[in-house]
């Protein structure tokens, strides 16, 4: 395959989506320039549910209940900050919390956004946004 017809890369994702208020939690990671959904890529052997209850622990401090998770939606977007061409595929859960969301060590700031503030986010959150916005979860 030449470059040209190379198929352009994907990034497995995964975020924690928790809405409170009509905003939704988002964060930004040190060095970064957009806000984006708590989450990650998965460490080899991890379930869906592993990686979220990891991330959300790492990058906001609170441990996911298991038993609660709930696929929100999968979102296929551009992926900011990558290669051009490259896409991030980010499966999103909701799942219930113990513990107070603040910034960890790797984390910079932590915001509720709500649908019009989703132009300081990443294009994979911005639609997450748009989604819940119109199901009435986000105002």
């Amino acid at each position: 395959m030449s470059a040209s017809t190379t198929p352009p890369a994907v990034i497995d994702a995964l975020a924690w989506v928790h809405v409170r208020d009509g905003r939704v939690l988002c964060v930004r990671s040190r060095g970064r320039d957009v806000l984006y959904s708590p989450g990650g890529k998965r460490e080899p052997g991890e379930t869906d549910e592993q990686t979220v209850a990891r991330e959300a622990l790492e990058e906001v401090g609170v441990t996911l209940v298991p038993g609660t998770f709930r696929l929100v939606t999968v979102v296929d977007e551009v992926a900011h900050g990558q290669a051009p061409g490259t896409r991030v595929r980010m499966a999103c859960y909701a799942a219930d919390h113990e513990g107070e969301p603040r910034p960890s060590a790797e984390v910079s700031e932590i915001a509720w956004v709500g649908h019009a503030d989703r132009g300081r986010c990443a294009p994979a959150t911005q639609r997450l946004i748009e989604l819940l916005h119109t199901t009435g979860e986000v105002v």
